[in-house]
């Protein structure tokens, strides 16, 4: 039954995510873009191109801020690989507790440590 939940979350992760490629694609674009504005401000030494270069990153930084669903995307990305990760948890844990040699490894370490 957990696997059953395991697996609707992370479908309806996978549905959110890839619902949401076009606005992280644009995000990122538009990070790399605000990224280069910035280092060029930061270069320029007359005022004119620091005035241009401002501009454009804030242009930029107000584009980026209008895809606010790239974040959901993000999340969801994030609770994918929560999701992939206890899927892989939950097989190692039941392998080694059904087996009955690592059962009498461990009660044997137990008894022997008193």
């Amino acid at each position: 039954m957990k696997k059953f939940g395991l697996f609707t979350v992370g479908l309806i992760a996978l549905f959110i995510l890839l619902a949401n490629v076009g606005p992280l694609i644009s995000l990122a674009i538009c990070l790399t873009i605000l990224y280069f504005g910035f280092k060029q401000f930061m270069k320029s030494e007359s005022t004119g191109a620091k005035v241009a270069w401002g501009s454009v990153s804030i242009i930029v930084l107000i584009v980026s801020i209008s895809h606010i669903p790239a974040i959901l995307g993000l999340v969801a990305a994030y609770v994918l690989y929560l999701v992939y990760k206890k899927w892989n948890d939950n097989d190692e844990n039941a392998s080694t507790e059904n087996d009955p040699f690592s059962n009498f490894e461990r009660e044997w370490k137990d008894l022997n440590k008193n």
